[in-house]
């Protein structure tokens, strides 16, 4: 039995689509307190439509992929052609956004796909995970990119 407060953290990497609206505007309130927009919690609640209850409740609970995973490592997979080049696509696609290979294996290609799971240290202040998630997703022979955790 685990002791009252000692429960572990569980983490969720979820589409924005797949997100509460009152979250998403959480993090808009937290957006508008950090600019200097706004003065006070009551401000950022009434500009973007929320409570203060309900910004208090997860403003700790709730942060934008590309903030949350500068200085981390996230580990990924993804499904692609077997073409030469491709892989060297995603690599430089990393290297652009300063990610820090950590480990990468590539299987053997069946029925002409390859699956590429790869470990990314985003550097801290540097990289934009988000936008190098989005721009391999985006890429011509990527069918699959799904991301498996984060530390």
């Amino acid at each position: 039995m685990q002791k009252p407060g000692s429960e572990k953290k569980k983490y969720f990497v979820v589409r924005e689509r797949a997100v509460p609206e009152v979250l998403l505007k959480v993090v808009e309130a937290k957006k508008l307190l950090d600019s200097g927009k706004v003065d006070t919690v009551q401000d950022a609640a009434e500009r973007t439509g929320i409570s203060r209850s309900s910004f208090y409740k997860y403003k700790d609970d709730i942060f934008p992929f590309h903030e949350e995973t500068r200085g981390k490592t996230i580990t990924f997979i993804i499904q692609m052609d077997d073409e030469p080049g491709l892989l060297s696509v995603v690599l430089q696609t990393i290297a652009r956004f300063h990610g820090n290979i950590l480990t990468i294996h590539q299987s053997i290609p069946i029925n002409g796909v390859a699956t590429l799971t790869l470990s990314v240290d985003i550097l801290p202040g540097e990289g934009d995970a988000e936008a190098m998630v989005e721009t391999i997703e985006q890429s011509e022979g990527i069918h699959y990119l799904k991301i498996l955790g984060r530390e």
